[in-house]
């Protein structure tokens, strides 16, 4: 009886690997594809912006395919898309605040899918202290009209990267990388160009909200 339950977990532990695989795919096929071309920063086309959101809007299928429909999977879904909103805006240097306001919507709707338990208050402290210390050192060098919101903006991203550390597993290292992603950008936009920036904050970009939509299936059961 034992080895019949077995081997109808390994069986079903091998459907969901193959389904995993499947709905994956164009999240590889896409990233690739952005990196191969190496589109340039300058050329400002809907064709570059589509290159450069498709891999993000590729994960939004996985959540419902593999997931149950639960909260977590809508919440999830509606920020993968304002994530890719947000990257196809920042191709036009006046949409910026657009980019901006669009990936903030992307950051709350992560903190909401993350749930409030448990709660890791120590954590919140950290999250607030780095966050400061980094709004410090690019007070700095922001325009007096980009105070306010790079302020709300890296509250509301100290936020999602408090309740992803306090979930742990890949919904943490997702959080994590989609902060020093932002917070890399941010520098080579407001402080320095950093070298090679385009390579290093989209790699770490695509594996956050990879690592993020991964951890649908675990964090669907425990917040529902």
């Amino acid at each position: 009886m034992e080895s019949g339950k077995e081997v109808l977990l390994l069986k079903t532990l091998l459907v969901q690997h193959q389904q995993a695989r499947r709905w994956l795919s164009p999240f590889i096929v896409t990233c690739s594809i952005y990196f191969l071309l190496r589109i340039p920063e300058s050329q400002s086309t809907w064709v570059s912006a589509l290159v450069r959101s498709l891999p993000v809007l590729s994960l939004v299928a996985y959540p419902w395919a593999l997931a149950s429909g639960g909260s977590y999977a809508w919440l999830l879904q509606g920020g993968l898309v304002c994530s890719a909103v947000g990257n196809a805006c920042l191709m036009w240097p006046e949409a910026f605040l657009h980019g901006m306001t669009a990936f903030a919507a992307a950051h709350f709707l992560y903190f909401c899918a993350f749930g409030l338990s448990p709660l890791q208050p120590a954590l919140l402290l950290l999250t607030i202290l780095a966050s400061v210390v980094c709004y410090g050192l690019l007070l700095l060098h922001l325009e007096p009209d980009m105070f306010l919101p790079v302020a709300v903006y890296m509250l509301v991203v100290s936020a999602m990267l408090w309740r992803g550390l306090a979930q742990g597993g890949g919904a943490g290292w997702g959080a994590l990388l989609l902060a020093l992603s932002d917070a890399m950008l941010a520098w080579d936009v407001f402080v320095h160009p950093l070298p090679y920036a385009r390579l290093v904050t989209m790699s770490t970009y695509y594996l956050a909200q990879l690592l993020i939509t991964l951890s649908v299936k675990s964090l669907e059961l425990k917040n529902d």
